[in-house]
């Protein structure tokens, strides 16, 4: 499911969603002037959540590929060749300044990253359209490395576009409705990876048309990959040029205080970024980051894969997350509750080995899978397990993650605040990255196979495993090397819980003024 596959994509935005509600609440309770002030502001409101939809849009494609290379029967190097498509948003804090920093004044700052950029992605996605089917189909398997060339552009591309328009949104809204930008960022992502992973999935999949949409069956579903990607570059190019024509920067304020439009030179955020780092308390804070999620990469990089190789069909398992909506929006305002004292990350580290325990959970549910798979699929009961499997690792990923997220606003320096939350942030969607990326590419190595049925015979490459069906043989596999990982996972993650969880806790002890930048004016 694409959720499992990398399940800390979402919490991002719920995270913006929480504090969107809570300007909710100290907007109603503004004066009717400034409730005037939101009506009028529904066009701006609008175009920022359709562009944030646009945004969505590449990611969930892009998070529906791995799904598909599995039910083409691609090794997991090549899945964690391909997992580098996710790494942009993480990486985004390097490109951002100057981003921010060049533009052309004339045609305004954010519209001179944003209309060529959406236009980029248009033409990737209508050049792709032509050529996707051969890359997925080619002879030998499908070509791994332009797949990633091109989804790696694609959320390269989406990344700087997301970048324009956080920035654009500050100062396109008033300042008493700018809350309603985190809003538009969780729905409007939210909304465009469901179209372009839930619902493209559905809408590909035979079995799922034939069974739900259709009275008379056919051979293809209702779209394919071509026609969808024809269809959103043909979106992101129109969409694109009514943006350039009629929408313009910096309008009259008819009256409305502007948010403050920080100005800052390319050099001197790079020297921002390098002197936080190098402060000691934040530097012990982002290597702890970076390896906290080792313990749950094979879970969450490996597990949904595994699903649909044992049989389980991808639309099917993209579909189960949509009734974990509501949860997903729930738990942020209930965790938060939790984690608005004084010592946030003490939620983290409790929630640390439950996560650990679903991640041997989810190993037992793909043992499991095969045993009650029958003629028509999968029973009712199995998929409840499924849902509810992945109710409770949701419990953890959003325990742990508001839990961070509320001790990166409690030590940010309020002076520099926005550079300060953006560089823990990064750091900690790395640190759920490259090991998603090192558990995919182990899966293979650590997986025995034996040839049976042809003597003499191997399955040690995969030129040993065609000679012995030449042979006559079968290779079959004696150790899945995801179980190994499994295992592997949780004693590290046990060890990093007991040794380095506890100094991640003592971080809260620290004094504020260990955590401030001293930067020489």
């Amino acid at each position: 499911m694409p959720a499992m596959i990398s399940s800390e994509s979402d919490p991002e935005g719920e995270s913006d969603g929480l504090i969107s509600s809570l300007d909710s609440e100290s907007s109603l309770r503004r004066n009717s002037k400034t409730r005037k002030g939101v009506r009028e502001e529904l066009g701006n409101i609008s175009l920022l959540l359709f562009l944030y939809i646009l945004q969505g849009i590449p990611l969930g494609l892009a998070g529906s590929i791995p799904l598909i290379l599995q039910g083409k029967h691609a090794s997991y190097r090549d899945q964690a060749f391909f997992s580098f498509v996710f790494w942009p948003f993480s990486l985004k804090l390097c490109w951002a300044p100057l981003v921010d920093a060049l533009y052309f004044t004339r045609f305004g700052r954010r519209k001179s990253w944003l209309v060529p950029t959406q236009y980029l992605l248009g033409i990737f996605m209508i050049f792709l359209s032509f050529s996707v089917n051969d890359l997925l189909q080619r002879e030998g398997g499908p070509d791994i490395v332009t797949l990633t060339a091109v989804f790696f552009i694609l959320a390269f591309l989406a990344a700087t576009q997301d970048i324009a328009v956080d920035g654009w949104a500050l100062t396109m809204l008033s300042r008493e409705n700018v809350g309603y930008a985190s809003t538009c960022n969780s729905v409007g992502q939210t909304a465009g990876y469901f179209l372009g992973n839930v619902l493209f999935l559905a809408l590909e999949s035979v079995d799922f048309c034939n069974k739900y949409l259709r009275a008379e069956p056919k051979d293809t579903g209702i779209v394919t990959l071509s026609d969808f990607l024809f269809f959103w570059g043909v979106v992101f190019m129109v969409s694109t040029t009514l943006v350039a024509i009629i929408k313009r920067e910096d309008e009259p304020g008819k009256g409305k205080k502007r948010v403050k439009k920080e100005t800052q030179s390319v050099m001197e955020t790079y020297k921002l970024l390098f002197t936080i780092i190098k402060m000691p308390t934040v530097f012990t804070f982002c290597l702890l980051l970076l390896t906290a999620k080792i313990g749950f990469s094979a879970a969450d990089a490996v597990t949904g894969l595994k699903l649909v190789e044992e049989g389980v069909p991808k639309e099917q398992l993209a579909l189960l997350a949509v009734p974990l909506v509501p949860l997903q929006i729930l738990l942020p305002v209930i965790i938060s509750k939790y984690t608005a004292g004084p010592r946030p990350l003490d939620i983290f580290y409790k929630a640390f080995p439950f996560r650990l325990l679903i991640g041997l959970e989810y190993a037992l549910l793909v043992w499991w899978t095969p045993t009650v798979k029958h003629e028509n699929g999968f029973p009712v009961y199995y998929f409840a397990v499924v849902v509810f499997s992945y109710a409770l690792h949701q419990v953890a990923v959003y325990s742990m993650y508001v839990a961070c997220m509320a001790f990166h606003a409690k030590v940010s320096d309020p002076l520099i605040g926005g550079t300060y939350m953006t560089l823990l942030n990064t750091v900690t969607n790395l640190g759920g990255n490259w090991p998603s990326t090192v558990a995919l590419w182990l899966v293979d190595p650590l997986t025995t196979k034996e040839c049976q049925g042809a003597a003499g015979q191997s399955c040690a490459s995969s030129d040993a495993a065609a000679l012995c069906t030449r042979e006559g043989g079968v290779c079959v596999t004696t150790l899945d090397g995801y179980y190994v990982e499994s295992a592997v996972c949780v004693v590290i993650g046990l060890i990093w819980w007991l040794w380095l969880g506890k100094r991640m806790r003592r971080l809260q002890e620290e004094s504020p003024a260990a955590w401030r930048c001293r930067v020489n004016g």
